[in-house]
């Protein structure tokens, strides 16, 4: 399984979202510190009634919790989170 597909699966697990989008984006990174040890930069797109009532910081905090395990592979992570209607 990839990356991309265990951060795909684990965020679906956890937030039952209406749209999911998630990309690896480390060519755009190619030399960049941090690359070499392994870890890729990613964005994820991710719709979900879970956020409403939340702040943009708690969103975050709720993608990063659920990504935990996943983090030694993660060395960038861009976030987009939305509840449905906002876009």
């Amino acid at each position: 399984m990839s990356l991309v597909e265990a951060i795909q699966d684990r965020l679906t697990e956890a937030f039952a979202p209406s749209e999911l989008e998630v990309s690896d984006d480390s060519r755009q990174h190619a030399g960049h510190a941090g690359a070499a040890e392994g870890g890729g930069h990613y964005a994820v797109l991710i719709v979900s009634e879970r956020f409403r009532g939340r702040s943009l910081l708690e969103r975050h905090r709720l993608v990063y919790g659920a990504l935990e395990p996943l983090r030694k592979d993660i060395h960038a992570l861009s976030i987009r989170a939305f509840v449905p209607g906002d876009i």
